[in-house]
């Protein structure tokens, strides 16, 4: 807390019998124009002023804020706590374990090496789509994903006794965004007596949808969520904030998903990258807490730091009914109005740029197939996934062609450049298709014979995988009870889902299954396949697990482009099932409707869904429940004492969490067998003092990538094939196929993870044209090899790499095994167009140079191939305390000509630059912990 208070902000502030210590923001001037969200990082330099690294001209730089400028002054921002997955969180909890050992080597006190802010982790992501459609799903599912991370629950197990501060969510529990907003938010915090905004940062990107609660905070890699637990400030630029107006309400047929599909899009072809945004205006008090959640969950599918909504009475009211105590609605009622922070629609603050949505303009929406912005008009689907399997069939399949029913044709203009084989991917705008040219989506229908006898056939764009999960929407109940009951409706009409679409239901918390039971919606969920699975993010992780044997082959043998549909927020080239090219986000309904459908190649305006008995056609819009029907079934479901219930003992766990045997001990004793939990090398060799940073010379390309390239293209994620380098690696360690379980699961052995860096089976390096996957040249011998070999061989010849890009390079999750596995393969710089924001930390936490190439130019206008041998010179200016600008970067062919440029060193703050010049961000948290920083 503040050891100055240079403004006298500090008072007190009685609440009923309660008094508590807070930082009243009416003590500085000009604070009182800011933007909620500035306002509440006014209060934590306020609360955290001492003098050094947060001084009075910090508050008053924020209370000064120009909200035209470009961010160019740097803040200390402190959470107030540390959010985590299983998956981001492993590695935290070995990465402290590590330090406690690496502190004792450099002569401290393993003791100091303790979470400082209050860190939670919940484990949500291990939970595996192995068994699906059937009453006994979810036990086999929470079966077999013991079996699988016993070590890994175990080592957890050890960290919660071992750290102070550090509290596990067992399995089988719910996923950390929904557990978050609906349990472990504060939105006040009360710690030592004192009152403060609840902030905090996350260890998943989707951190952003505790923002509808009005709590800032946001996704960071792990990394640099391990220096939050350790006391160490966030260093940011002041943001531009935008101003987002919500006016009108929200059209009957259309559900939370599509408003925020379609805030997406128009946020995206915005541009808020490392903006926030924050929602204002009359229309706000119409936006229900669910739907806020969803709408700040999707904050980094539009690329925002945070996407905000500020307390109000929709806030108290969420609060109350999940089940916060009495004391706590007071305090935050009273804190949020005392400071401040309560919305008030008819005081508008200055925002950096302005946008308006009318909600009764949106309409019932899909996006795919391949990234969250691309959203398509659901009237428009059929006609897009015709322009869309034109990316991902063979040319011959491609062309025009006869001998097929007249319903499969489709119309483009005669101009249309998709006629000629010439479809470029689909823009930001949603699609729509018109003209009189007749032509005709490519199709291979190919014979299957399923397990049961069903004789049955597949197609490119079928549906092979309908899946209900993922926090975005399952967090919701209007779109989760609009699905149970259009679920109800179907079955009641006599229709069923297609036999070749795996079905599931991967609630995000236990409440929803109450809500389910009490509404009697269960059975009609189950008659159609959507049995509960497991409480975890599953689809919309890769956890979607294999296909049915048949149906994988056949999709493989005949190279079939299929499709999932889910209800998440991730639907990047890749991530969903290795098996499935083709994957489209929606809202739970629309996903049982696809269910049914069994294709994207379907009109729900004009094609049937089935028949009664009577024979009588069913579409869509006769099974649709009414915003009334859905809204009664809500209140007559769901109660207070649902939330209360679920989460009065949440930290126990189950009969499988509590029989875990548990490590002892302030060290961890690891396991030389393990291949799950192994010691990273990042201390190995590490000095009381950094080495000077030095210049690059001889760097040769481990990979030339285009735009786009997600962090799902990077980091290790989904299965683990057999013949990968991770795959040899773990049947060389007596690892039996089917217990290779995912790369996630796997996080915490840094062997296996360098092996699945760069090796995503979307992944195209232009060093290998026409080749996907992990695959590079490795220029020493020419050869094609994959990623993790060609980086053996350079390692062992002293040879540093490079990585060039393009256009949004890292976006997606915050991965901080995409910055790594970067670091751990030699890779030195990373040179792209431009990078999300995340993963540029991340890079930089990992002692990776992030650079641009100069404003309009990129490595294909340069006459960058790949081949060429890289130097990068004046980085040395890192250690006289100065961060240049450019650097001079010379690439020099086998010609022997060279390309120069400037590339713009993307290290924008000088505690970035600290970590650089450590070697990386948990080196500077140790030397400073150790006292010899």
């Amino acid at each position: 807390m503040s050891s100055v208070d240079s403004f006298g902000s500090k008072g007190t502030l009685e609440v009923g019998d309660a008094s508590y210590e807070i930082y009243r923001l009416a003590a500085v001037p000009g604070v009182e124009r800011l933007p909620y969200s500035l306002k509440i990082l006014a209060e934590n330099l306020l609360r955290t002023e001492d003098g050094a690294n947060i001084t009075a001209d910090h508050v008053r730089a924020l209370a000064g804020w120009d909200p035209t400028a470009q961010p160019d002054t740097e803040i200390q921002f402190t959470p107030a706590r540390v959010i985590m997955q299983d998956f981001t969180g492993v590695p935290c909890v070995v990465d402290l374990a590590t330090m406690r050992e690496a502190v004792a080597d450099l002569g401290g006190d393993p003791a100091r090496i303790n979470p400082l802010a209050p860190a939670e982790l919940v484990i949500d992501h291990s939970v595996q789509i192995d068994v699906a459609g059937r009453r006994d799903a979810f036990e086999r599912n929470v079966e077999l994903e013991y079996q699988r991370n016993f070590e890994r629950y175990q080592f957890l197990r050890w960290g919660q006794t071992a750290f102070d501060d550090f509290k596990v969510v067992p399995p089988g529990t719910g996923i950390v965004h929904q557990v978050n907003i609906e349990y472990l938010a504060r939105v006040v915090m009360v710690r030592d007596g004192k009152a403060y905004p609840d902030t905090c940062v996350g260890t998943d990107s989707h951190t952003t949808m505790v923002n509808g609660l009005g709590v800032l905070g946001w996704g960071v890699g792990g990394i640099e969520a391990e220096a939050a637990m350790l006391g160490q400030p966030v260093s940011m630029l002041i943001p531009r904030v935008v101003g987002f107006k919500l006016t009108g309400s929200i059209p009957s047929g259309v559900t939370a998903t599509d408003v925020v599909l379609t805030i997406t899009q128009l946020l995206r072809q915005h541009g808020v990258v490392g903006k926030f945004v924050e929602f204002y205006g009359d229309g706000v008090a119409s936006v229900p807490l669910a739907n806020r959640a969803t709408i700040g969950n999707m904050s980094p599918e539009f690329g925002s730091t945070a996407a905000i909504f500020p307390v109000d009475g929709v806030t108290m009211d969420y609060l109350r009914l999940t089940g916060r105590s009495e004391e706590q609605l007071a305090l935050v009622e009273a804190y949020a109005k005392e400071q401040g922070l309560w919305h008030d629609p008819s005081r508008e603050p200055v925002y950096s740029e302005y946008l308006e949505l009318d909600l009764s303009t949106v309409v019932p929406s899909i996006a795919g197939p391949k990234r969250p912005q691309d959203r398509i008009e659901l009237s428009a689907a059929k006609e897009s996934f015709a322009t869309s399997i034109l990316d991902y069939v063979a040319e011959n399949e491609a062309a025009p062609f006869s001998g097929l029913d007249e319903s499969v044709a489709e119309t483009f203009p005669a101009s249309d450049p998709i006629a000629a084989g010439e479809h470029e991917d689909a823009s930001d705008a949603p699609v729509e298709v018109e003209g009189s040219e007749p032509a005709r989506r490519p199709h291979k229908r190919v014979p299957v014979t399923l397990a049961d006898g069903t004789t049955t056939e597949l197609d490119h764009g079928h549906v092979v995988i309908a899946s209900i999960t993922s926090c975005t929407n399952t967090s919701n109940p209007s779109v989760m009870l609009a699905a149970a009951l259009l679920a109800k409706n179907a079955v009641e009409k006599g229709l069923t889902a297609k036999p070749w679409v795996k079905t599931s239901m991967a609630p995000g918390s236990q409440v929803v299954t109450n809500y389910y039971e009490k509404a009697g919606l269960w059975p009609s969920l189950e008659k159609l396949g959507f049995h509960l699975v497991g409480y975890g993010c599953a689809t919309c992780i890769g956890n979607s697990g294999p296909l049915a044997d048949e149906i994988s082959a056949t999709v493989n043998e005949h190279d079939l482009s299929v499709v999932s549909v889910l209800s998440g927020n991730r639907n990047f080239e890749g991530r969903i099932n290795p098996d499935v090219k083709m994957n489209y986000l929606a809202s739970p309904p629309l996903v049982i409707a696809y269910a049914l459908a069994g294709t994207m190649d379907f009109d729900f305006e004009n094609d049937p869904l089935g028949t009664t008995e009577a024979g009588e056609p069913v579409f869509l819009r006769d099974i649709w429940p009414s915003p009334e029907q859905v809204q009664a079934t809500i209140d007559a479901s769901i109660d207070r004492q649902m939330f209360e219930s679920d989460y009065a003992d949440v930290f126990a766990g189950d009969d499988r969490w509590r029989a875990l045997p548990t490590p002892e001990g302030n060290v961890f004793a690891w396991d030389a067998e393990s291949t799950y939990v192994r010691k990273p090398p990042y201390f190995e060799g590490m000095g009381a003092a950094p080495e000077p940073v030095t210049d690059i010379s001889g760097a040769r390309v481990l990979a030339k990538l285009g735009d786009s390239v997600t962090t799902d293209h990077i980091s290790p994620a989904g299965s683990i094939k057999a013949d990968s380098p991770a795959g040899v690696y773990l049947a060389e360690h007596g690892v039996e196929r089917r217990d290779f379980n995912s790369y996630g699961s796997r996080r915490g052995n840094h062997e296996v993870m360098i092996r699945g860096t760069f090796a995503n089976i979307r992944l195209r390096n232009q060093l290998v044209p026409g080749v996907e996957g992990g695959f590079t040249v490795n220029h020493l011998t020419g050869e094609q090899t994959t990623i993790y070999d060609a980086s053996v061989a350079y390692q062992a010849a002293g040879v540093p790499l490079v990585v060039l890009g393009g256009k949004e390079y890292g976006s997606g999750s915050s991965r901080d095994w995409a910055a790594k596995g970067t670091r751990l393969l030699g890779v030195r710089a990373v040179i792209t167009e431009s990078f999300e924001r995340i993963h540029r930390s991340n890079l930089i936490g990992m002692g990776v140079l992030p650079l641009q190439f100069p404003e309009g130019e990129s490595a294909d206008s340069l006459g960058l191939d790949g081949t060429e041998t890289f130097d990068i010179a004046g980085v040395t200016a890192l250690n006289e305390g100065t961060t240049p600008r450019t650097v001079a970067v010379t690439a020099t062919k086998a010609d022997g000509s060279v390309v120069e440029f400037d590339a713009v060193v993307r290290i924008d703050t000088p505690g970035e630059a600290d970590y650089y010049r450590n070697g990386g961000i948990l080196q500077y948290v140790l030397r400073q912990v150790a006292g010899v920083a």
